[in-house]
């Protein structure tokens, strides 16, 4: 059982809370979400199956944190994907007994955590968990061998029904999108509350534009990178793509002359190639689209893939162009695209919009909203009553009231 420290009497009159995050061995769009969410609750212990310090640039080393039997595998961001099949197990393994306040942020299996019978489990979903979900087909076809697409086939089908399980015992979600909200909705049978990504836009500025255009993304296949290599291979058109990931030998392959790869950079340099390319391009209907926020706080705009949350964030025609379709789709909305005309003040008010301050504000009211209200779940059995306390004002309200 983990125990906590003694608490002030003002700290007393916080639920105690947990916060758990998928994993934690690198810093992309997910876990800058679950960044701010732990500086919201800065006191709550944070429980993640893996945790690696020097890939999260030791933002989280001043937290307490709480890692599974699976650390022992000494994780990282190049070889945590080995270990999928032991994550639900993992992330079952985490005693949350005594807790009154559960947060999750889930991409995939965090939302499974087993919470105390009285406790308020709130999930803020990044997607349902994809390689069993909406890109089950896709993994599948890509694995060559019968046997192995044979086991991995009946892997995701008993864990999608582990996950709808799962899913019936989170109190009340909360999504980054309406694609999200749908898929929710659609795959657990649950209502959600949209809540959009934090951006920090205040990290970005307004610079001359280059030649280059960006990709600025994980190197998987399900990015689909490889459209947007072809696409410039055509137009012979510089492109810098950045980000790694187990695609990236396969890309690097069928790179031209015309495309360079920089591997992954700081996020200063991330800042500085976002403000002086031509135009971001994405290539794959994100469930948000973080980084075609960040484009636009740095006033260039996106020519990105209409699907998914960059309907929500990208304005046809103001902020960016909207393509669908292939290679040839691709570099025709290049082509036809004037980057240079595009009102980068228009940009950058549109960015705010999503800027932190928005999230900091609106995500605590959605927790606070569990906390003081009934279930969002369709319940079946009597609800046993919540454990008393002087207050559910949470630690964060706490301390706003107190003058902290």
């Amino acid at each position: 059982m983990h125990r906590l420290p003694a608490v002030s009497a003002r700290q007393a009159r916080a639920p105690r809370t947990a916060l758990i995050h998928d994993f934690l061995v690198s810093v992309r769009g997910a876990d800058r979400v679950f960044l701010e969410i732990c500086d919201l609750w800065p006191d709550a212990d944070v429980f993640t199956p893996v945790y690696d310090e020097r890939g999260t640039g030791g933002r989280f080393a001043h937290r307490n944190i709480h890692t599974s039997f699976l650390q022992r595998l000494h994780p990282t961001a190049r070889n945590f994907r080995a270990f999928l099949p032991l994550y639900p197990a993992a992330i079952e393994s985490f005693d949350l007994s005594g807790y009154d306040l559960v947060i999750s942020s889930s991409s995939a299996w965090a939302h499974a955590v087993i919470c105390d019978e009285r406790a308020v489990h709130v999930s803020y979903c990044h997607n349902p968990f994809r390689y069993a979900w909406n890109e089950r087909h896709r993994t599948l076809a890509e694995r060559r061998n019968p046997a192995s697409r044979a086991a991995l086939s009946r892997l995701f089908r008993r864990w999608r029904e582990w996950d709808w399980i799962a899913a019936q015992r989170v109190d009340r979600y909360v999504t980054n999108s309406r694609t999200t909200q749908a898929r929710i909705k659609a795959y657990f049978g649950r209502d959600s509350h949209i809540v959009y990504p934090p951006v920090a836009t205040e990290r970005f500025r307004p610079q001359p534009a280059g030649d280059h255009y960006l990709v600025l993304s994980e190197l998987v296949s399900h990015k689909q990178i490889d459209v947007a290599i072809e696409a410039f291979n055509r137009m012979r058109l510089p492109l810098v793509v950045t980000g790694a990931g187990p695609d990236r030998r396969r890309l690097r392959q069928l790179a031209g002359p015309t495309i360079r790869f920089a591997g992954r950079v700081s996020d200063n340099e991330a800042a500085r190639l976002l403000s002086s390319c031509r135009a971001l391009v994405v290539t794959t209907g994100e469930e948000f689209g973080i980084a075609a926020v960040e484009a636009q706080a740095a006033g260039r705009p996106v020519i990105a893939r209409a699907a998914g949350g960059l309907l929500e964030n990208v304005v046809d025609g103001v902020t960016g162009r909207l393509w669908d379709g292939g290679p040839a789709e691709l570099a025709d909305a290049v082509k036809s695209f004037d980057a240079r005309a595009i009102d980068s003040g228009a940009c950058i008010a549109n960015a705010r919009r999503f800027d932190s301050a928005v999230f900091r504000e609106s995500f605590p009211l959605e927790v606070e909203a569990a906390l003081q209200g009934p279930s969002d779940r369709s319940e079946s059995w009597p609800r046993i009553a919540r454990r008393p306390s002087p207050t559910r004002r949470p630690a964060w309200r706490a301390n706003r009231f107190s003058g902290v």
